[in-house]
């Protein structure tokens, strides 16, 4: 199976996730008119654009244009529209960054996010049981419910498929998949019982015990993944052309960082600069092949999502 590898399956009909007010004209955004940013939440959909909104303030300024947020559905409707021209920016996963890059659509991952700028941004998946389980391993998985993300998921799906691989374990045979479309709804899932363990990113745990929705101590990992590139703020050179795509990489990759967010304005201090998932420092730059792992990942499971392309 060639490394070119990406997701299909239902991006079709995802694209009626993307909302009706999204920018529907395809051509270079010049100043003054509209730079749609979409993102997928991994966790309530209400602090998704707040949690962005320190971002796309930058992108305003810097570009003169104004910048609508989008509230996706799910990863599918994003490559849907980056594919039709109605998505500028997005963030992806990783492995959704891979299946709309290598589906053909002219875009560039600019930057993913890092607490420590001297560190790779990188994040791992876990499997999650409750306190009082008797799994003790990946392997016990076999029989049991698991929650996972979302298909297009890489620390919620993809990850999690070759862990139990390795395992010996199939996904579909072996045990009983719920899809629970949010890293936190499949932790709360866990926490309520509707599931035996839940896949998810490394921080999600933290996030909703924080903010209250889970105690403390009540549910435990089992299973840890090897460092994962994190999720790429992506740029849509198909709808954005060469020029202004440019220009906005170099804002993320150079900008999107809470020093300089001070130093432009946008957040009175870094302790009070708010950024996706907690971020403590901000974004730093990468490319295409930082997420090669994520294609070398589909060749080794053959998973159905993924599929060859030229």
């Amino acid at each position: 199976m060639s490394k070119k590898t990406v997701l299909r399956s239902a991006v079709a009909l995802a694209a009626a996730g993307v909302t009706a007010s999204i920018l529907t004209a395809c051509g270079s955004v010049e100043a003054g008119e509209t730079i749609t940013f979409a993102a997928v939440p991994s966790e309530s959909s209400a602090s998704l654009s707040t949690s962005f909104e320190n971002i796309t303030d930058l992108i305003e300024q810097e570009t003169g244009a104004t910048v609508e947020f989008q509230n996706a559905s799910d990863y599918a409707a994003v490559i849907e529209g980056m594919r039709a021209g109605q998505i500028d920016v997005a963030s992806f996963g990783p492995f959704s960054y891979v299946i709309a890059k290598d589906s053909g659509i002219d875009m560039e991952p600019a930057a993913s996010p890092t607490n420590d700028p001297d560190q790779a941004p990188a994040y791992t998946s876990l499997a999650y049981v409750r306190a009082d389980s008797d799994i003790e391993s990946i392997d016990d998985l076999r029989g049991q419910t698991v929650c996972f993300v979302d298909a297009a998921s890489t620390s919620g799906y993809l990850v999690p498929m070759e862990g139990l691989m390795a395992a010996d374990i199939d996904m579909e045979d072996d045990l009983t998949p719920v899809m629970a479309g949010g890293h936190d709804a499949g932790l709360l899932s866990l926490d309520s019982g509707n599931c035996d363990a839940a896949f998810a990113h490394d921080t999600m745990l933290t996030t909703l015990e924080n903010s209250g929705q889970m105690e403390p101590g009540a549910v435990r990992p089992v299973w840890e993944s090897a460092p994962i590139t994190e999720d790429p703020i992506t740029v849509n050179y198909d709808s954005l052309g060469q020029e202004r795509g440019d220009q906005i990489t170099q804002i993320i990759r150079e900008q999107a960082n809470k020093p300089a967010l001070v130093e432009a304005g946008i957040c009175t201090s870094e302790d009070d600069c708010v950024l996706p998932e907690e971020i403590e420092h901000g974004f730093v730059p990468v490319d295409d092949s930082d997420f090669d792992a994520i294609r070398e990942l589909c060749e080794v499971t053959e998973a159905d999502a993924c599929q060859n392309v030229g």
